[in-house]
């Protein structure tokens, strides 16, 4: 699943949440239900490969879009630092997935295989391009119209 739809449930959450350590919970568990259903995501390939000068592309849509989540948190949220927080545990199983294809060891090669065997188990599914789109553009819509009422 892109960042920015990780991000805006992450933010909502911590705008909506009552106390910290509860608000960073939940959204870093939102993460892995997001990503039980059929999305759309990179293809990290190049970057789990290490082929760095294929790889730069790659980082350019990454940043691009984590930039797209922190502009749509700044407009749409009262913007208290808790929103950025949680918006930040929401897309961090994501960061260790990366992380352990650049320094593997035993703890986050555990958790890129759960991530990715356990959580993403539908992405081997045969389930449209247009129902995966879909998907992310639902919680996109819910999450802004959440933080407008």
């Amino acid at each position: 699943m892109i960042l920015l739809v990780h991000m805006l449930v992450g933010a909502l959450i911590g705008q909506k949440t009552s106390g910290l350590f509860l608000a960073i919970i939940l959204a870093f568990l939102s993460h892995y239900f997001l990503d039980l259903f059929p999305h759309i995501e990179y293809s990290i390939k190049n970057i789990k490969g290490g082929l760095w000068r294929k790889s730069i592309l790659d980082f350019i849509k990454i940043f691009l879009d984590f930039l797209a989540g922190l502009i749509l948190i700044f407009f749409l949220s009262k913007n208290y630092l808790i929103n950025y927080a949680c918006a930040f545990f929401a897309i961090l199983p994501d960061g260790l997935t990366v992380l352990s294809y650049l320094m593997p060891n035993k703890i986050l090669n555990r958790h890129d295989f759960f991530h990715r065997k356990q959580v993403h188990f539908l992405k081997y599914k045969k389930i449209s391009v247009f129902w995966r789109i879909s998907y992310q553009a639902i919680v996109i819509i819910s999450t802004v119209f959440l933080f407008l009422i």
